[in-house]
């Protein structure tokens, strides 16, 4: 342990411990070197700027459906799942979502949707689309949130892509080329990450 200790001044030659010396500033380099990451800061947005975003979006839940007639069905649907969105107008990295909606096999889907961050905060929009089994497009309207994301608006779409349906109507699905524009309000103040 003696690089943690000072020598004595009789034990010193002119011109210090040099190994000791340059061990002390390995030993600072590579402590810097192994500090957290740090991301550049995006510029910040500009309220009324409109951000482009991609993601991702894994959902599981339940279905109950009811006979219309012969060739028609009805479906309350429930599901809860983890989105996660990409891009440099992300309105923020992921997200915990929850849907419930309702589809008819004829007319199409109308749904609601909140969105929750790390924070608590959230985006609620609205969701409309075919929601048919040839046609499965749904279009999603933001329509405001809390904290960071208040004033938010904007849109995204996807197609809708049930993975498994189980017993009793629990169903897994996904999302399919999912990608939207956000653009903040004045309440918001700049970016929401």
């Amino acid at each position: 342990m003696r690089f943690l200790t000072r020598a004595s001044s009789q034990g010193r030659k002119r011109g210090g411990d040099v190994p000791g010396f340059l061990f002390l500033l390995g030993l600072a380099f590579a402590a810097a070197a192994c500090g957290p990451a740090t991301v550049s800061p995006r510029p910040a947005a500009t309220p009324g700027e409109w951000l482009e975003f991609e993601g991702s979006w894994n959902a599981a839940g339940s279905r109950h459906t009811i006979s219309l007639g012969e060739d028609r069905l009805g479906s309350i649907v429930a599901l809860k799942g983890t989105m996660l969105l990409t891009g440099p107008g992300r309105p923020g990295v992921g997200f915990q979502s929850e849907v419930i909606g309702l589809t008819d096999s004829a007319t199409g889907f109308q749904g609601r949707s909140v969105w929750t961050d790390e924070r608590g905060d959230q985006v609620y929009s609205e969701l409309r689309g075919e929601g048919t089994a040839a046609k499965n497009q749904i279009a999603g309207t933001i329509l405001s949130g809390t904290g960071r994301y208040a004033g938010m608006t904007g849109s995204y779409e996807f197609s809708w892509q049930w993975v498994m349906e189980g017993e009793e109507g629990a169903v897994h699905g996904r999302a399919v080329d999912l990608h939207g524009r956000v653009q903040l309000g004045p309440a918001a103040g700049g970016s929401p990450r």
